[in-house]
């Protein structure tokens, strides 16, 4: 029996699995970067082992460092958890090679279905219905759109849509790029791009004693940039008999590579009902949580059962119960491209309600880094129905406390109380057509409400305490008060609020129309809004004023009284949205170099994800700071564009009107 597990792995995915083994009596071993020495998964571990340096390629893609790490603390299992090195065969041999277990699947299957392109090869042949593949280099018009996906690896990396033809020798191009940055391998492959698609799985679990099971649906499809953002199981809406048909391709996908452990095989199901193969992932899924409350199963505990040899607990699976719904907690902000957010992450709060589940890498006072994936953390909502689980899971987002860098919390929120999801409407397109609607500004009055509290709470923490432990702002003179303001600009909308307030006996009177003070204390603002008594809890930080009431949270940055003049960055800057490093630049860029408005001139990579900066105008590279390898923070100045009145020609390969890519 297994009795010290290495998670070859970091963040979430590593404290998921250290609390399944500490259930089973089993020592736990981490392994860590440099930047993660502090990590909630190193602090959860029992023994842990330092990968020397940050970024993944010298840490956690080191396969030897980390086999050698499992040797030294003594573990005699290593579990990859998912992305890393998770379905890398090599690593999965070289485990074994050390006389350790493997809780994955064998090494054949992970062969046989690491590239995509074998992999639907071998589906064929199992009857396993595909989209016929596309020659890149014979496609025609009448092949638009299409999906150019890297052959190896996962997660969105190195996946392009591409609706014009003069767009595919370029983005076959940068997929290659991003695929071979990402998984060391720049092979890539298209297909027809299914518009309106769902992204529905089925999760499957096999023994070494001929046992498979297909545990249900999951319904994966509201993605950005090609990346899960919710999933539920099961996959609402669909026919039974479009449900057998999963399950019995999933299970033959399995029994044809002579699969064991967890694995998910992931279709792609068009609008008129056919399913087509898109890949089998030979490891757990980020989304298994959803699997796991309907069945009332512990996955990771059946993957090391199965990895001692023991068969599954019976022939058939348990029978499922009620639906769950899973959302990803990113630090990004979904209204300016999806950019990844870094930052001291200052509370991470979920309600604990019987139902709801925190699967997460990070507590509040962790830094959020930027050298790997910005998920913070799932959420995970579990009911007798879908309703209930959308709402329940709704509602819980809607109350946690998230303060420090700008997440995609109220994206997920009205994400689960959207119609279309609501109705399950469902398919990959969901942001593409809903992204402005779900990411516009809340409404103003909504917003200055909360920055009167926010004015309110710092009025009571500058007061003084009386005898009788009521606030004190300051001495009384038979003179009225003069108002006192507090301007505060919205984050990260950048609108900006000012608000009066001044002291009388009774209190503080505020300037805003229809509120009234009820109460206020160092962390805590009772109002009284048009004669409704409302709560609103606010934590300052750093200049900042996290304000949450039980309809929303607000982040208010506290601005001086008048504008520093000195506060201005130079025309045509560019600057580093996110910090990261600069991978590369544009053909031929130098100072002198004439540019167009919108074409890419620097690619940062941040989180695992690349970035383009592109030229705010058309005119002259008047300098150019960055350079590959550098690395820079958030606001550094990477180049300047001086406008010329007169647009230079650009070629195709710069078209302005090229749409941002992950």
């Amino acid at each position: 029996m297994i009795t010290s597990l290495l998670v070859a792995n970091r963040g979430e995915i590593a404290c998921r699995i250290f609390r399944t083994c500490r259930a089973l009596g089993i020592a736990t071993v981490a392994v860590y970067s440099d930047a993660d020495a502090g990590a909630l998964h190193v602090r959860e571990a029992d023994t842990a082992v330092r990968l020397p340096g940050a970024a993944p390629a010298d840490t956690y893609l080191r396969g030897d460092l980390v086999v050698a790490a499992a040797l030294a603390a003594g573990a005699d299992a290593v579990h990859p958890g998912y992305g890393f090195l998770s379905e890398n065969a090599d690593f999965a041999a070289a485990v074994q090679d050390a006389g350790l277990r493997w809780i994955g699947p064998p090494v054949k299957a992970i062969e046989l279905m690491a590239s995509k392109t074998r992999a639907k090869e071998l589906m064929a042949a199992a009857g396993v219905p595909l989209l016929a593949p596309v020659d890149p280099a014979a496609a025609t018009a009448d092949d638009l759109p299409l999906l150019l996906k890297a052959a190896a690896g996962g997660g969105g990396r190195g996946m392009r849509i591409v609706r014009e033809l003069g767009d595919l020798p370029g983005e076959l191009t940068a997929a290659a790029a991003e695929a071979l940055s990402a998984f060391g391998d720049g092979e890539v492959f298209a297909e027809p791009y299914v518009e309106r698609g769902r992204h529905v799985e089925v999760q499957v679990m096999a023994d070494e004693h001929d046992g498979v099971w297909a545990l249900g649906t999951r319904d994966c499809s509201l993605q950005r940039r090609h990346q899960k953002v919710i999933e539920e199981a099961p996959a609402p809406g669909l026919p039974d008999g479009l449900r057998g048909r999963l399950h019995e391709a999933a299970v033959a996908a399995a029994r044809a590579v002579g699969y064991r452990g967890a694995g998910t095989v992931e279709f792609l199901v068009a609008a008129d009902g056919r399913p087509y193969f898109l890949e089998m992932n030979t490891r757990l899924q980020v989304e298994h949580p959803v699997t796991e409350a309907v069945f009332g199963l512990d996955l990771v505990a059946l993957q090391l059962r199965v990895a001692e040899g023991e068969p599954l607990p019976s022939a058939e699976p348990p029978a499922p119960a009620g639906h769950a719904v899973e959302a990803r907690l990113y630090a990004e902000d979904p209204a300016r491209d999806w950019q990844p957010q870094t930052g001291a992450l200052l509370s991470l709060e979920v309600p604990d309600e019987p139902g709801v589940r925190l699967d997460t890498g990070y507590t509040g006072g962790d830094t959020i880094g930027v050298h790997y994936d910005p998920m913070l953390a799932k959420v995970i909502a579990h009911a007798g129905s879908r309703p209930e689980a959308v709402r329940l899971l709704a509602r819980a987002l809607e109350r946690a406390r998230i303060h420090g860098p700008v997440t995609n919390r109220d994206l997920l929120v009205r994400s689960l109380r959207h119609p279309d999801f609501v109705g399950g409407r469902l398919d990959t397109g969901f942001y593409d057509r809903h992204l402005e609607a779900l990411t516009s500004a809340p409404d103003e009055t909504s917003v200055r409400q909360a920055a009167t509290a926010a004015a309110v709470v710092e009025a009571a923490r500058n007061a003084t305490l009386n005898v009788t432990g009521f606030m004190r702002f300051g001495a009384w003179r038979n003179l009225p008060s003069q108002p006192q303001v507090r301007r505060y600009r919205s984050e990260p909308d950048g609108r900006e609020y000012e608000i009066s307030y001044r002291p009388n006996r009774e209190g503080l009177v505020v300037g805003t129309e229809g509120v009234r003070v009820v109460s206020a204390g160092r962390v805590r603002a009772t109002l009284d809004i048009d004669g409704v008594t409302r709560v609103f809890h606010v934590d300052v930080r750093d200049g900042k004023a996290y304000v949450d009431t039980a309809s929303g949270a607000y982040t208010l940055t506290a601005l001086p009284r008048f504008t520093d003049p000195a506060d201005r960055t130079e025309p045509g800057s560019l600057l580093a949205p996110m910090p990261g490093t600069v991978v590369r630049l544009a053909d031929g860029l130098a100072e002198g170099a004439a540019v167009a408005a919108g074409q890419p001139l620097i690619w940062l990579e941040a989180m695992k994800m690349e970035h383009r900066v592109l030229a705010p105008a058309s005119g002259t590279l008047t300098a150019l700071h960055a350079a590959p390898g550098l690395q820079v923070e958030v606001g550094a100045l990477l180049a300047v564009v001086t406008e010329s009145a007169t647009e230079p020609a650009t070629d195709s390969s710069t078209d302005p009107s090229e749409e941002q890519p992950a």
